[in-house]
């Protein structure tokens, strides 16, 4: 592959990365680029995905403190055996999934991905809006006693919430880009927990999601001889860690329109290439 390319994948992994830690859907980034370059739809998601794993790893590092509260403070045994299996399920459909069906089904995943990316905010606006009527209408002492149950052991294990988790998971082990942009609105909008608190939680899952995936990956490799282009998930990889781990400290410093500008040129640009 050449030297250029793959400069690009690392640059792009840094920035996919960042996002990824503020607010997810780094992986659409990445992608497109191998898509761009001609990369077939199966192969684009495995190496992608590979790579992406370092992202979530320095997510995670950058998050450690936050993680270690969320879980000392709630049961998330639950969630976390309900990605990981979703997950898994997830990305072995993608692996016995025809070639001919992923050429059509990455397009509308890319799409369905960007409309989160761009609906995103509106989606937090609408839940902060939601809980804010809620306590007013409640009252003080509501409020209090709302919160603390929230912030109870059984915050992150009703059913309502580990069954649309166990769907993002699905999907995320299948496409995993924009996964972390469903587990922030799903997660905000059944725990009421702080965005700090979530965004915690959400990096830990994406790091479940995409490990358990790329271990599918790789045992399809060594079994089945599904291609993978290592070269390729060397440079997103590199680039990612660094990212994720500078994104969880950064990421909110930065201008979200500017990222999201970014995520949206890039995935058009590979919606033209795969539907030319």
């Amino acid at each position: 592959m050449d030297l250029s390319v793959l400069a690009l994948l690392a640059a792009m992994g840094v920035l996919a990365g960042i996002i990824n830690a503020a607010v997810g859907s780094g992986s659409l980034l990445t992608l497109p680029v191998l898509l761009a370059i001609g990369v077939p739809p199966g192969v684009a998601v495995r190496t992608n995905t590979i790579g992406m794993v370092f992202s979530t790893i320095g997510s995670v590092i950058g998050y450690r403190r936050e993680i270690a509260e969320e879980s000392r403070t709630s049961r998330l045994l639950p969630l976390l055996a309900t990605t990981l299996v979703c997950a898994a399920t997830g990305s072995v459909l993608l692996l016995i999934s025809p070639g001919r069906a992923l050429e059509f089904v990455v397009p509308v995943l890319i799409v369905v991905a960007l409309v989160l990316v761009l609906l995103q905010p509106r989606i937090a606006r609408s839940l902060a809006r939601r809980r804010a009527a809620d306590s007013a209408a409640d009252g003080a002492a509501a409020q209090n006693e709302s919160q603390g149950a929230l912030a109870g052991p059984d915050a992150y294990s009703s059913p309502a919430l580990l069954a649309s988790m166990g769907a993002a998971s699905l999907y995320g082990g299948y496409f995993t880009a924009a996964q972390g942009v469903l587990y922030l609105g799903v997660l905000g909008a059944f725990t009421g927990r702080p965005m700090k608190s979530v965004n915690a939680v959400k990096n830990l899952l994406s790091l479940i999601v995409n490990a358990t995936a790329a271990v599918v990956y790789l045992l399809a490799f060594a079994v089945t001889g599904a291609e993978i282009i290592w070269a390729a998930s060397a440079a997103i990889a590199v680039g990612s860690l660094i990212g994720g781990y500078a994104g969880s400290h950064l990421a909110k410093r930065l201008p979200e329109g500017v990222l999201r500008g970014i995520i949206v040129l890039v995935a058009v640009v590979a919606l033209i290439r795969q539907l030319a």
